[in-house]
């Protein structure tokens, strides 16, 4: 049985094999299928593959997972320690290469859908190789005649664990005949960036995007508003009536009561001369 030091696996597996009480079925999966090579089933079932499942991370752990696809063969066994895959022209995101570029552990998993209805895991640690330098060391890789699949950059794996992925929940996929017409490349259109070709907006991504109006850099900005003092009439003050106290008038003289008394004779006299 494998020993504590030399369990294959994580910490956090190990630790949730003791809390479930799997740890003896674990130990006995990493003695009978958990290899450090690739043994010759395992190259076999490997060269002839057209598509796999690739894991990467950045260097802060944040995980991307991808597709791979190529004609058979497209995965290339070094030795049996080493494979590596081309890197076809795609969106120009660089996801996968920018995270092996970042943080180097990478995981593979292949599917037989169509034949053997099983899977092999291979996790390792990956490097970029510019497809010149990958052709003068290796000059048996071959020229891929479609344009579309001509490698733009390789991806070197050395294995660190392979193992089965067992077959009870893969299903069962039988590839369909090719259209007619569809011409070289397996019907798929390997390097175009047509988005129709591509897939459009499927799910409906690029609909949702606001457009954003960009401003001319010629257009100059509008000038800031100055305040213009303005003049304010000051008020006009509105006259309040004073109140006028009342004077009583002083009493009559001598002279004003002897001017009575002949007004007051006069007028009897011209009453008598009228009756």
């Amino acid at each position: 049985m494998t020993s504590p030091v030399e369990r294959p696996g994580s910490d956090g597996e190990h630790l949730l094999q003791t809390e479930l009480g799997t740890g003896v079925r674990a130990d006995r999966f990493y003695d009978d299928q958990v290899r450090d090579r690739l043994n010759p089933r395992m190259r076999e079932f490997v060269a002839r593959q057209e598509m796999f499942f690739l894991s990467t991370a950045d260097r802060r752990g944040e995980c991307d997972s991808t597709f791979r696809a190529g004609p058979p063969g497209f995965v290339r066994i070094l030795d049996d320690r080493t494979l590596t895959y081309p890197e076809y022209r795609g969106n120009g995101v660089m996801a996968s290469l920018g995270n092996i570029r970042e943080n180097p552990h990478v995981g593979i998993l292949l599917i037989d859908f169509a034949r053997d209805r099983i899977g092999l895991h291979i996790n390792g640690r990956a490097l970029l190789v510019p497809d010149e330098r990958m052709r003068a060391e290796h000059p048996d890789l071959p020229e891929d005649p479609v344009p579309g699949r001509r490698p733009q950059m390789w991806v070197e794996v050395e294995v660190e664990e392979a193992y089965i992925h067992c077959s009870k929940h893969i299903p069962r996929l039988v590839p369909a005949p090719l259209q007619k017409g569809s011409g070289t490349g397996g019907g798929r259109s390997w390097g175009t960036d047509d988005a129709r070709r591509k897939g459009g907006d499927h799910f409906g991504a690029a609909a949702e995007r606001r457009p954003v109006q960009p401003v001319p850099a010629s257009v100059p900005e509008a000038p800031v508003p100055v305040p213009v003092p303005v003049s304010v009439p000051e008020p006009v003050p509105v006259p309040v009536p004073v109140p006028v106290a009342r004077v009583a008038a002083a009493p009559p003289g001598p002279a004003e009561r002897r001017r009575a008394r002949r007004g007051r004779r006069l007028r009897g006299w011209f009453l008598r001369q009228a009756g």
